[in-house]
């Protein structure tokens, strides 16, 4: 029997024109942006990988839920219609609205976290470590060794080392861990899904010293599709039941539903210990809003419920981690280096074995990412020393394990044959890689400085 060929399970209605500007005119633009991606202007960039967050395209279906929006100040339908939708999908009873991901850890920690404490976790992504170095606590990176070899395909680096994790809370003690942060799917790793395995193990763990779990749940419905796809046990079970058993381990979770809620803006937190939510409470209201709106309108909180439906879909997600995997399949088809598996939201170059020229002091997936845009107007964002920041006690550089340039791919927004220009402007650089120079920081922040820094050529 001829297998179909496979195609996405949705059809374009309206298109967006994309300015295309010429190689000199690139080289001109990042120039000027003083070498950080994230001062381009967003017209002066075709094909846009810098992130995954707000920038997806809505359903008809969301669109139309966005006309429903209930902008009452207190008790909104809206609201309670996405609380009604979190419960069902995610199994918590308390939820309180923000206005993205950060903002949700920013008032999780303020009411959990104080200095001094140890955050255990599988790689915090740069706005958990910024939000808990800021208050003075240490977050705490247990995830497995596995996790730094690129080259090594595992269906499962994002998992937390028990032993590591264990050795953590031996050695600090309970009473200084307020949580235990689990990133499904780990974004600083390179997007590499968590096992339901790992996750009932730290749940145990967690369990046994009284120390709540707490899920960084931004593409939760990704990592779902994974143990559907990868895990013994999972293959005849919907991403709705997967998703529900996930969840059912953690205490809580913190949500940017700028991704696998499919929405330009939003977050929550939700709970399932009383005591906790109204900790969080006070902050929510000081930093954010009323606890049934908490910073987001009332129809974003209805096209975040749609959202979550439809992102929890086999066919959805299928159609995502196949654009995902073409893109690395043309990358390493071409012999250049990338985080293997391919990761969930994106494809991570390892910019460390494509530049070893370039110390990791010089940031040369900063420069990885400079040289595609210039290439071909591709921007990605630098996960690596940049990121990584200054230790907060000495103000030394702290280079990772990995110097990565990702790759981050907006939901039901680009075609293969964007894949296929990206793919081509990297092998533009894989041709002359030997010829690039590093990058010297000239302005950074204190706390996470990749966002605002300016860097001049060597």
């Amino acid at each position: 029997m001829i297998k179909q060929p496979y195609a996405e399970p949705w059809r374009i209605k309206m298109v967006e024109p994309l300015k295309i500007l010429n190689r000199e005119e690139r080289a001109e633009k990042v120039k000027a942006a003083q070498y950080n991606l994230f001062n381009l202007a967003a017209e002066d960039v075709y094909i846009d990988l810098l992130t995954d967050s707000g920038t997806g395209a809505m359903s008809d279906r969301q669109w139309s839920a966005l006309m429903q929006g209930d902008e009452s100040y207190a008790g909104s339908r809206s609201f309670l219609r996405m609380k009604k939708v979190i419960n069902d999908i995610l199994g918590f009873p308390h939820v309180m609205p923000t206005h993205q991901g950060r903002a949700a850890e920013n008032v999780l920690f303020s009411a959990t976290i104080k200095a001094g404490d140890i955050i255990p976790g599988n790689a915090h992504f740069d706005t958990t470590k910024g939000h808990i170095e800021f208050r003075g606590a240490i977050p705490m990176d247990c995830t497995v060794d596995e996790a730094g070899d690129p080259n090594l395909e595992l269906p499962f680096k994002g998992n937390i080392d028990i032993k590591k994790l264990e050795a953590c809370i031996a050695e600090h003690g309970a009473r200084k861990i307020p949580m235990v942060i689990h990133t499904v799917t780990c974004n600083t790793g390179g997007g590499q899904p968590v096992s339901m395995a790992n996750i009932k193990a730290v749940s145990a763990v967690c369990k046994a010293h009284d120390i709540p779990l707490i899920f960084d749940s931004a593409r939760f419905a990704e990592n779902a599709y994974f143990i559907n796809t990868r895990e013994d046990g999972y293959q005849n079970k919907s991403i709705k039941e997967i998703v529900k058993e996930m969840f059912s381990y953690a205490d809580g979770m913190t949500m940017s539903a700028k991704k696998d809620a499919i929405v330009n803006i939003g977050g929550f937190i939700a709970l399932r210990s009383l005591e906790t939510y109204r900790k969080c409470a006070t902050f929510n209201i000081l930093f954010e809003g009323y606890l049934t709106y908490g910073g987001m309108s009332g129809r974003d909180m209805d096209a975040l419920a749609a959202g979550l439906m439809e992102s929890t879909e086999y066919d959805y997600l299928h159609a995502r981690m196949s654009q995902v995997k073409y893109l690395g399949d043309k990358i390493s088809a071409l012999g250049i280096p990338i985080v293997k598996p391919a990761g969930g939201h994106a494809i991570y170059v390892d910019a460390k074995s494509m530049f070893p020229q370039i110390p990791q002091i010089q940031y040369p997936a900063q420069v990885l990412g400079v040289a595609l845009y210039v290439e071909a107007g591709v921007r990605g964002v630098e996960i690596g020393t940049v990121l990584a920041d200054r230790d907060p006690i000495t103000r030394e550089e702290r280079p990772p394990k990995m110097e990565l340039l990702r790759l981050a791919i907006p939901r039901r927004v680009y075609t293969n044959n964007h894949m296929d220009v990206v793919a081509w402007g990297l092998e533009q650089i894989w041709a002359k890689r030997d010829s690039y120079k590093g990058l010297k920081i000239k302005y950074e922040a204190p706390i996470m400085r990749h966002f605002t820094a300016t860097f001049e050529a060597l």
